[in-house]
């Protein structure tokens, strides 16, 4: 029987999709990407126009075959790929891999559709386009350019730094942005500066703060109160005046909510409410994009298609979110014209939407029992921001109080205070968006004040402040910093930023990005001898060129062209030009304290060292580089601990994997320990009766008490031992607690009895 074949990328969109359109229809899954350049030399052929040597990929074979053998019943194609670039590069390379790029047998259409949903399937199966070449072109332009960026430099690093590095045209700029900071905060030097934070009394006892702004008519700057003897004289000063009001200026402040979601503010916006990794972010909307099983209502997308750069809604969309909000929250939240935003980016596609909800009235709190915990998460996260997008303003009353202060002598001061109080909350009823680094006091509530009225100075309160330097990337700041240059795309974020953690020149520690060392020597030696390629404006210039592309307004070969002749002619040059030992070896003006010759600072695979230089001639003399500055700082440090098989002190030694201690008797005794060797207690262990109860910390953090003699005896408690016989049933320890309403007590530890001192 006849059929219409439908081609997708996901099996679980597959199956929702073929459940919308009726038995008339297959539709099978390619399973991502079915063609690509294979990952080594050669793959494009740059002496022959960048004629570009794609394979099928292997794991793709068999889902090839599968489409083959539907085909043969089929009488029409649709390719049903994801809506963007890549999307439509997947349906041409799919046509290739079936021998259908040249003379089909059966008509081959392209199906666009930006959201998983009955109404939008079928609408797209009725109104098919052709594959838009110039998309395809953008993605083969930009896939070759990351391919010969790629096998061209990352090979130069292995030459020149260490083997398994690699470069890339968006991850070497990210790298760059990541290193540029650390060196920032490296260079930074504090200054002093102090303020001086007043607390005064209103007559009925009410109080408020305020802060120095003004001596003599003279407004402060930040560094005019330089150290604490200034600040004093300050204090002193004002403390001894009168303080009355001098000025009370009240304004309306109206406050517009963020846009709708798109790619890049989704990460950044879930990885500071969420604590949601980019990949993280992207993985969990692809699940929600693809559809999610909702009781009765079978499987269903619940957003739209989650890479996107624009912030438009639908038509649809709007009409939904007014109606939700007139309902849910009254019509004064409701807007009587929906509110439209302009799109950043030079390339946003108007037609594409936002990432918003498919159903706005399918609210969080009733899709909560279908979904996981972090489905639920990021889909509420989305309906909120999708819903307030479309709620009123909100409204806030901004009080600024100027409070003169008369002195003795002829010093006069102005302080201020400020506060707002939320008048209609509108948008902020339902939701506000996040921000980074975020460290201001928030403005409270101030008491109604009257121009002339007297105040009393309760306290004056210097305050002593050290300036800080720029704060290291978090993932949401570094999407935000790389969209902000233009470099990248919607769809490249979350990997680019992974690489930089796989490939271990970036550490992620408390969320922010901290540079490794080969991190380090990687980005100096591009800063240093290809500065242009990891250039921001010439980078986001590509991105630019690479649009054009897609627009039909430039060709893809000439741009490759003007890519590939000066970078590889500059990677040649610097072939001879740079030396391994210049990136990686560093020498000291210290001298080996066991050969003499001198040492120096090496880049191995745990990062640097300090080595010494005669290492060919069998010195194996080696330190970390904590250790580095004088030959004192290298000796080891004598212990308080005894060695427990010579009785000779122990010594503080510093290892690759950090510090340890080490017998002085050595090379006779050869006895090490661990620095932190685990705490005693004093408490036999009531099990084996031989070993002693040791303070412990499981992997979580959390202090346990074991016994010495493990694995022989496993004898563990969660609560401090005590040597105290339980008085009920004899077992020879108990164990302290300490509860908020009972204090402190013992208690028996011995399962089945009861005992508790208090």
């Amino acid at each position: 029987m006849a059929h219409q074949l439908v081609i997708v990328e996901s099996p679980a969109k597959a199956k929702t999709i073929e459940k919308f359109l009726g038995s008339e229809y297959r539709v099978l899954a390619s399973f991502g990407h079915v063609r690509a350049l294979p990952s080594k030399q050669g793959s494009v052929d740059t002496a022959n126009d960048f004629e570009p040597k794609y394979h099928v990929l292997p794991e793709s074979k068999k889902h090839i075959d599968a489409i083959k053998k539907e085909l043969k019943g089929a009488d029409r194609l649709l390719l049903a790929t994801d809506p963007d670039r890549e999307g439509e590069a997947i349906s041409w390379h799919l046509l290739a891999a079936l021998g259908l790029d040249k003379k089909p047998k059966i008509p081959i259409q392209r199906v666009v559709f930006h959201e998983i949903t009955k109404d939008a399937i079928i609408h797209a199966v009725q109104h098919p386009r052709d594959i838009a070449i110039d998309l395809v072109d953008a993605q083969q332009a930009r896939s070759i350019l990351d391919y010969l960026v790629g096998f061209n430099l990352s090979p130069f690093l292995w030459k020149k730094i260490r083997y398994g590095l690699s470069a890339g045209r968006v991850q070497s700029v990210a790298l760059r942005l990541v290193c540029e900071r650390e060196k920032e905060i490296q260079a930074f030097v504090d200054q002093e500066y102090w303020t001086i934070g007043a607390k005064l009394e209103k007559q009925g006892g009410q109080t408020l703060k305020a802060g120095l702004v003004a001596v003599d008519g003279k407004k402060l700057g930040k560094f005019d109160i330089p150290d604490q003897k200034s600040a004093d004289a300050l204090k002193n000063a004002i403390a001894q005046g009168k303080a009355e009001v001098a000025s009370v200026t009240r304004k309306e402040m109206k406050r517009n909510p963020a846009p709708p979601f798109t790619t890049s503010t989704l990460q950044q916006e879930a990885s500071r409410k969420l604590g949601f990794s980019a990949k993280k972010t992207m993985s969990t909307a692809q699940k929600l994009y693809e559809g999610v099983a909702i009781g009765e209502g079978g499987t269903v997308g619940l957003i739209t298609y989650m890479r996107t750069d624009s912030v438009n809604l639908s038509a649809q969309a709007l009409k939904d979110a007014h109606d939700l909000i007139s309902v849910a929250y009254g019509k004064e939240y409701a807007l009587a014209k929906p509110r439209f935003y302009k799109n950043k980016s030079k390339n946003a596609q108007e037609a594409h939407e936002a990432i918003r909800p498919t159903y706005l009235d399918k609210t969080p709190a009733e899709l909560k029992k279908y979904l996981t915990p972090d489905l639920f998460k990021l889909y509420e996260l989305i309906w909120k921001r999708t819903v307030a997008c479309q709620m009123a303003e909100a409204l806030l009353d901004q009080t600024s109080v100027d409070i003169a202060v008369s002195g003795q002598k002829t010093d006069s001061f102005i302080l201020r205070a400020t506060g707002s109080v939320i008048r209609f909350p509108g948008f902020m009823k339902l939701y506000i968006e996040g921000v980074d680094d975020e460290d201001e006091e928030k403005e409270g509530t101030l008491p109604a004040l009257d121009e002339g009225e007297a105040l009393k100075l309760l306290e004056v309160l210097p305050e002593q402040h050290f300036t800080q330097p720029p704060p290291r990337y978090t993932e949401a700041t570094l999407v935000k910093t790389l969209e902000e240059y233009g470099i990248g795309r919607p769809s490249t974020y979350a990997s680019t930023l992974n690489t930089l953690v796989e490939r271990k020149y970036a550490r992620l520690d408390k969320k922010r990005f901290f540079p490794e060392d080969v991190g380090m020597v990687v980005n100096d030696l591009l800063t240093a001898h290809f500065p242009k390629y990891v250039d921001y404006n010439f980078t986001a210039g590509l991105e630019e060129e690479l649009d054009q592309v897609s627009r039909g307004e430039k060709q893809w070969k000439p741009l490759l062209r003007e890519f590939w002749n000066p970078f590889i002619s500059l990677l040649k040059q610097k072939e001879g030009e740079v030396k391994k030992d210049d990136l990686t070896t560093e020498t000291l003006e210290e001298a080996c304290p066991e050969c003499g010759k001198p040492l120096a600072i090496k880049l191995g695979k745990r990062g640097k060292f300090i080595a010494c230089t005669g290492f060919k001639e069998g010195c194996k003399y080696t330190r970390n580089l904590e250790n580095s500055g004088t030959e004192e700082a290298a000796e080891p440090e004598v212990s308080e601990e005894k060695c427990d098989k010579c009785g000779q002190p122990m010594l503080i030694k510093s290892g690759r994997y950090g510090k340890y201690l080490a017998c002085s008797g050595y090379p006779a005794c050869k006895n090490i320990q661990p620095l932190n060797k685990p705490k005693g207690t004093g408490v036999t262990c009531p099990e084996c009766k031989e070993g002693e109860l040791t303070e412990k910390k499981s992997r979580y953090g959390k202090m346990f008490y074991s016994c010495n003699r493990y694995p022989d005896c496993k004898f563990a408690l969660w609560d401090p031992p005590v040597t105290q016989p339980c008085p009920k049933c004899g077992f020879p320890v108990l164990v302290k607690k300490v509860y908020k309403k009972k204090g402190e007590f013992l208690k028996c530890p011995k399962e089945g009895c009861d005992y508790t001192s208090a």
